[in-house]
């Protein structure tokens, strides 16, 4: 069993939902992180239908990213698949998605915990068997009225959120040295060091994109 304060991660899954319609919407948040550290890696992803998603293999770092291209809440059949055949410990694996519950432009980095009604996160959790796992919540913000989170997710941000959320997603990308060498305290505390969140919860069926 890996300690998860002394894991290097080894799989870095992007949530969000696969298809062109979905591409620019508030709940990809956890694929454009992905896409862009992948780029800084200098790797590309390829179809591997075996995992349901679109996979980067980083050799030198025996490091997967993965992106499911499942709806969200499927996302846990992806995940299953690529940390079964790979024999991927749960504290070594990175979850990025986005989070209602902190304003655009702020990041928070933790291991376990609660999953905050997110959909990605109950079925990866239920794939699993725990919720023993780290992830990077990259905030979205809020709509103000539960009724309206699955219509909010589902939809591009604002120009200015947009603008607030990838510079948080910069700030995310200069976390990876820190995580590479699974320096997880310094990596926490310069992903956390914003702090402004608002209240909220969310719902969910069968297959669905929120």
């Amino acid at each position: 069993m890996s300690e998860p304060m002394q894991a290097r991660p080894r799989l870095i899954v992007g949530l969000g939902n696969p298809g062109n319609e979905y591409a620019e919407t508030r709940h990809n948040a956890g694929f454009w992180f992905c896409q862009r550290l992948a780029a800084k890696l200098n790797v590309g992803f390829s179809t591997e239908t075996r995992f349901h998603g679109r996979v980067a293999h980083v050799r030198d770092a025996k490091l997967w990213l993965l992106m499911p291209q499942v709806f969200m809440n499927r996302s846990g059949m992806s995940v299953g698949a690529l940390v079964r055949f790979h024999r991927i410990a749960p504290a070594e694996i990175l979850v990025v998605h986005d989070e209602l519950d902190i304003s655009p432009g702020q990041l928070r980095l933790k291991f376990g915990g609660g999953l905050g009604g997110h959909n990605g996160l109950k079925d990866i959790s239920a794939h699993l068997g725990t919720q023993d796992y780290w992830r990077l919540r990259v905030g979205i913000g809020h709509p103000g009225d539960r009724n309206e989170v699955v219509n909010y997710v589902l939809k591009p941000p604002r120009r200015e959120e947009q603008v607030e959320i990838d510079a948080a997603l910069e700030r995310a990308l200069e976390l990876w040295p820190l995580l590479e060498e699974a320096d997880w305290n310094a990596a926490m505390k310069r992903a956390n060091t914003k702090s402004v969140t608002q209240p909220v919860t969310a719902k969910s069926g069968k297959e669905s994109p929120a």
